[in-house]
């Protein structure tokens, strides 16, 4: 039987583990029988699994045929399973969310393998900028996975004595500062008017009318509506916080009528939300901004723990250019009155003279 290549890898926005060989029928025939938790990849071209200790350690069964391995070692020694075991224990017991540990527990997984298993302890600033250069950047990640794999080190290694690393030499790399989309007031009308099912009708309109994260939708519980306060209560969003945002009228009678109709018994949306309606909430929080609402309430009702995340909001909302257009035409309708009125002696301006020049020397 063709010996079994593996590598780590990202995919899917997963750690995973690729199986590389030649192409042998019964090699497949045995996968397929086998490894339930194998996957074939059309993108990688390969069978993979998901980089968990279960699925590892089915792969690891598969691996020996006649007494005979025929894959590598695919996991970490003992002693690192067992460092990263209790590190994940300990980011569990602060209270992190499930999605933060994950991601920093692959994160920490795929790095020694990346090092031929070097133990935990004897990785080195060195190892970290390797890593960096012959992984990170080599696959083309993203900085932000770049800076999720800093941010996973420098909490693991906090924890760890005797330890090689200098964890103050650590940089998070530089990112960019990219734009919401944002739609006009008009646009985000007509997307939901133009809406026909009523359960997404619902989904849009909640989302844009009070800001929400996908998540917070989905873990909405009809006793979450408040229907004599005309609020709802947003328990358990991002970072574990809770807050309560305004309920119209309007939305609290489609919810009605969504309710009449589907009959949800504890969950408001049951199932799952397709694609992203990240874009409605960036509109919510740009259109409210432009209709002159402080930003520290905006800062509140969005759920924002530092309000520069929320100043992001100010660059994109055209209240700026309108005021700037407001006032330009105000200070030209003045100055055009000044001279009509004989405040400036029209020889002295010639056309190559700005008024602002003008202006300063007959003051």
């Amino acid at each position: 039987m063709n010996r079994i290549k593996t590598e780590h890898t990202i995919y899917d926005n997963k750690a995973v583990v690729k199986l590389i060989f030649d192409y042998d029928a019964a090699l497949v025939a045995r996968i397929r029988q086998e490894l339930p938790v194998a996957w074939w990849s059309r993108t990688m071209r390969c069978w993979y699994v998901e980089d968990q200790p279960q699925k590892i350690a089915a792969l690891q069964n598969l691996g020996t045929e006649g007494g005979q391995k025929t894959l590598p070692d695919v996991i970490a020694s003992d002693d690192n399973a067992g460092i990263l075991k209790r590190f994940s224990d300990y980011m569990r017991q602060k209270r992190y969310s499930s999605k933060t540990t994950n991601r920093y527990v692959e994160c920490l997984r795929i790095f020694p393998n990346s090092h031929q298993s070097k133990h935990y302890l004897e990785i080195d600033n060195t190892d970290i900028a390797g890593f960096n250069k012959d992984y990170i950047l080599a696959k083309k990640l993203s900085a932000t996975y770049q800076g999720q794999f800093v941010n996973a080190i420098k909490l693991f290694y906090e924890k760890i004595p005797r330890k090689k690393i200098v964890i103050e030499e650590l940089e998070r790399p530089r990112t960019g500062s990219p734009l919401p989309h944002v739609l006009s007031k008009e646009d985000v009308a007509r997307l939901i008017s133009a809406t026909a099912n009523i359960k997404h009708k619902v989904i849009l309109s909640l989302i844009y009318s009070c800001g929400l994260h996908r998540g917070e939708l989905l873990n909405m519980r009809i006793t979450d509506i408040d229907s004599k306060r005309n609020i709802i209560n947003i328990r358990h969003a991002k970072g574990d916080k809770d807050r309560i945002v305004p309920l119209s009228d309007k939305i609290l009678q489609l919810l009605r009528e969504y309710v009449r109709q589907y009959k949800p018994k504890e969950w408001l949306l049951e199932g799952q939300i397709a694609g992203t309606q990240h874009t409605l909430r960036h509109c919510y929080a740009t259109h409210l901004l432009e209709a002159g609402m402080d930003i520290q309430y905006i800062q509140a009702l969005l759920g924002h723990k530092h309000s520069k995340t929320t100043e992001i909001y100010t660059h994109v909302t055209t209240r700026v250019f309108k005021t700037l257009n407001r006032r330009s035409m105000i200070w030209r309708y003045k100055t055009v009155n000044r001279l009509e009125m004989g405040c400036y002696k029209i020889s002295t301006l010639s056309p190559k003279t700005p008024i602002m020049d003008a202006n300063r020397e007959h003051q």
